[in-house]
């Protein structure tokens, strides 16, 4: 079961922007936010991310599949951000999104603080995090009604 992270370039922006619609799909349907979810983000959306000279993406690797990616925004010298990371769902349930944070953390050992946000309402996301060791924040941010997203911290 075991994951690797391979750095992303500019060529991949269209099949990270594939993977990402197909992985937020779901949650787009259940929430109809189309103003912040990923899945109806556009392609170009995903080209100026990559773009950024504070940010890696990685897609995250089972035996040669890419079965989802990570973004990594180095916000300080000792800061960094996840947002997005996702798995695409038939690969959902088998453990690489705790590895992928695992490897990722790694991959930035300067790195003393580690930040991300989730959807409130989606406990299983919330459980994950929380087991990876992250910590709820008091910040809050409401996006509609049965809809609102907290930020964690390690």
């Amino acid at each position: 079961m075991v994951i690797s992270l391979n750095k992303a370039n500019m060529d991949d922006c269209q099949t990270i922007h594939e993977m990402q619609v197909e992985s937020f799909r779901a949650l787009l349907d259940k929430y109809n936010d189309y103003d912040t979810n990923p899945a109806a983000e556009p392609l170009n959306r995903v080209e100026q991310r990559m773009a950024q000279d504070f940010t890696d993406y990685y897609f995250i690797c089972k035996a040669g599949l890419n079965v989802g990616a990570i973004r990594v925004l180095r916000l300080k010298e000792d800061t960094c951000r996840i947002s997005p990371m996702f798995i695409i769902p038939k690969h959902q349930g088998n453990g690489y999104a705790q590895q992928a944070i695992q490897e990722v953390e790694a991959l930035y050992p300067m790195t003393k603080n580690w930040e991300l946000d989730t959807i409130k309402q989606e406990t299983k996301l919330c459980y994950l995090y929380e087991k990876m060791g992250y910590q709820r924040t008091s910040k809050e941010e409401n996006i509609k009604d049965g809809m609102d997203i907290v930020f964690y911290r390690k």
